[in-house]
């Protein structure tokens, strides 16, 4: 069932896009560890974290496609889903520091000892194992996602009122992962990894395995995402998009639609901020801010909505642009973000990868019209006369 269910979603384009995402996920590792560092087609491993980065951006914008581009549901909160999936890596990976701290206490960590934390809480029990935490990177997100969704979708919210509405979970989860009485290190967040499985988290190897662990996360959620999107129920998620009270009045439970994509974006997004955590080192509630969700749609939007590739294009140039811009021109580079979003807005509203797919579209038609055209060009009795000829020929 789930074999034919996946493989549906390997057409062409689809082949050729994981195609390039298997070739980027062998080269860049390979270029860090096979050449030497004064060697032309040696990697940095800086540049590795920050590919990393980046291919978790990906995976992140690639959820709010999913809900966004087909199911016309515009999210202001995903941001929270990305940064509680960080929280629940970040839990596994500071249990993992043990005695190693500042303050060598094998069982709490060194933000706990500080604050004269007498013993471990209970949401934090099981972080010591992978296989736990790594359920709970999805589930947590997944869970609150259902309960936000049951209510909201119930409740027939829609449009911008369920976007503020996401925005503000989003800035509340924020509040309350600033209070260091949450036990999740208050301002400062989870920091000063040292493992991760056993390996250093600062070892070029752990940074490529990191990296093509990433990468491999893009090509499966990129999977799932076209599955759904083309199979019968994406059709009704299109359906919900363009027509929700027709579609509603045709008898589907739109609710329930809209609800199971909704917890599997936030789900997909859960990961993402998993495998961001031990690659940048750090998880704080600065994560949480309304504007990085904000910035993920137009990441989306500058790539194509509802193309899910232009997702992964948008999140990487514009994340690419952000590197460079903070760094020549820091003091820029919100003014080019908002420029490059009124751009898009007016001279590309489908998105680089639609408007290209757009365009190639209508050029086909185009050429087929014209052969059409070239085919019928000749009269009536004349292409009587002929047919006639072949029946005669034939006979």
């Amino acid at each position: 069932m789930i074999t034919p269910f996946i493989l549906r979603a390997i057409d062409g384009r689809g082949a050729i896009f994981l195609v390039l995402l298997a070739a980027f996920a062998v080269a860049v590792p390979a270029g860090n560890l096979l050449f030497a560092p004064d060697h032309p087609l040696h990697v940095p491993t800086y540049a590795v974290s920050l590919l990393g980065k980046y291919m978790c951006y990906a995976l992140l914008a690639l959820s709010v496609d999913l809900v966004w581009g087909y199911c016309g549901i515009l999210s202001l909160g995903h941001g929270a889903f990305f940064a509680l999936g960080g929280y629940a890596m970040g839990m596994y990976l500071m249990r993992q520091i043990g005695a190693r701290g500042v303050y060598g206490n094998p069982d709490l960590p060194d933000f706990m000892v500080f604050l004269n934390w007498k013993e471990l809480p209970w949401y934090w029990y099981g972080f010591d194992s992978f296989p736990f935490a790594f359920a709970m990177v999805a589930i947590v997100p997944g869970l609150l996602a259902f309960v936000f969704g049951w209510f909201a979708f119930r409740s027939r919210v829609t449009g911008v009122y369920l976007s503020i509405i996401t925005q503000a979970m989003t800035y509340a989860l924020l509040l309350a992962f600033f209070r260091n009485d949450m036990g999740f290190g208050g301002n400062n967040g989870l920091t000063d990894f040292k493992d991760i499985l056993g390996f250093s988290v600062q070892a070029e190897g752990t940074r490529a395995a990191l990296f093509f662990a990433t990468v491999v996360a893009v090509a499966l959620g990129f999977l799932i995402a076209r599955a759904v999107t083309r199979s019968k129920l994406g059709k009704v998620l299109v359906a919900v998009r363009d027509a929700e009270s027709r579609t509603r009045f045709l008898g589907y439970r739109v609710e329930h639609y809209k609800l199971f994509v909704w917890v599997l974006s936030a789900m997909m997004a859960g990961v993402a901020g998993a495998l961001y955590v031990p690659q940048v080192g750090i998880i704080n509630p600065g994560e949480f801010a309304p504007a990085n969700s904000i910035e993920v749609v137009i990441w989306v939007a500058v790539g194509g909505r509802g193309t899910l590739v232009g997702a992964v294009l948008g999140a990487v140039l514009v994340n690419f642009a952000k590197t460079w811009f903070t760094a020549a021109f820091p003091e820029f580079w919100l003014f080019a973000l908002g420029g490059l979003f009124v751009a898009v807005t007016l001279f590309l509203p489908r998105g680089i990868v639609g408007t290209v797919a757009h365009g190639w579209s209508a050029l086909r038609q185009r050429r087929l019209s014209t052969r059409t055209e070239a085919g019928t060009d000749e009269s009536p009795m004349e292409t009587g006369a002929v047919g006639g000829m072949k029946h005669q020929a034939a006979e």
